[in-house]
């Protein structure tokens, strides 16, 4: 049974989730515990479950005797992350393409066939879900777990910006084709097809999230959400 202060804990995790993954709160602002409580109206008890939450996903860092700080946006380094992505993808191709059997490629196929997802405001993060899930799959697929561990690694660091590749309901579409050929070529253990269609694929969604991160860090500059300046009431959310 979840208990109140839990569900506090999940409210807040996911409103602070939105708004940086939203650039409601600009990269690098520093998020303090009592802001926090204030503008949600609970104890830091939660606040503080929902602070770790992020930071185990990457989209907060903790220093140790300043505070929490929404994580920096340096596309420069995003860009090193990425050129790691492909390396550590085109080795879990080749693993995938020797060690997962027919039946476990037909079954990843089966998500992948068609986009049949409704639009709502939901389906984003849905489908970054499914993409995610369709890598490491693969990746588990190869049988190389450390593999795995650093894939899963590399996404919890681009995911900021790598989802805005979901906001766009063509790139959806894409996306869903794009995977569906990769496995195509894996089930015909055409290594080098496979590794030319996820690289394009890679390159596609990098493009296309830096170029919206760009953009909606530009709209969003000059209406960053300042928790101090909001006072208890002012929020419209309470818990006991």
């Amino acid at each position: 049974m979840t208990t109140a202060k839990g569900a506090a804990a999940q409210h807040i995790y996911e409103k602070l989730r939105n708004m940086i993954l939203n650039f409601e709160v600009q990269p690098n602002s520093r998020l303090t515990e009592t802001e926090l409580a204030n503008y949600f109206n609970v104890s830091r008890t939660p606040i503080r479950e929902a602070l770790q939450r992020l930071a185990n996903e990457g989209l907060i860092t903790i220093r140790p005797k300043q505070g929490c700080f929404v994580r920096s946006m340096d596309l420069e380094e995003f860009t090193d992350y990425y050129q790691i992505r492909v390396s550590l993808e085109m080795l879990s191709l080749e693993l995938a393409c020797t060690n997962m059997s027919d039946e476990a490629l037909k079954n990843l196929c089966k998500v992948w066939e068609q986009d049949t997802a409704e639009d709502d405001e939901g389906k984003a993060e849905r489908v970054a879900g499914l993409d995610e899930a369709f890598h490491i799959k693969l990746a588990e697929g190869g049988g190389n777990q450390a593999l795995m561990k650093l894939l899963i690694d590399i996404n919890n660091r681009i995911r900021i910006v790598r989802r805005l590749d979901f906001t766009d309901q063509e790139r959806i579409r894409k996306t869903y084709e794009e995977h569906y050929r990769i496995l195509q070529y894996l089930l015909k253990r055409d290594i080098q097809a496979a590794k030319n269609e996820m690289l394009r694929h890679i390159k596609k969604s990098e493009e296309f999230s830096k170029m919206l991160t760009i953009i909606r860090m530009g709209i969003r500059k000059n209406n960053s959400f300042p928790f101090a300046a909001v006072k208890p009431a002012e929020s419209g959310v309470a818990f006991d």
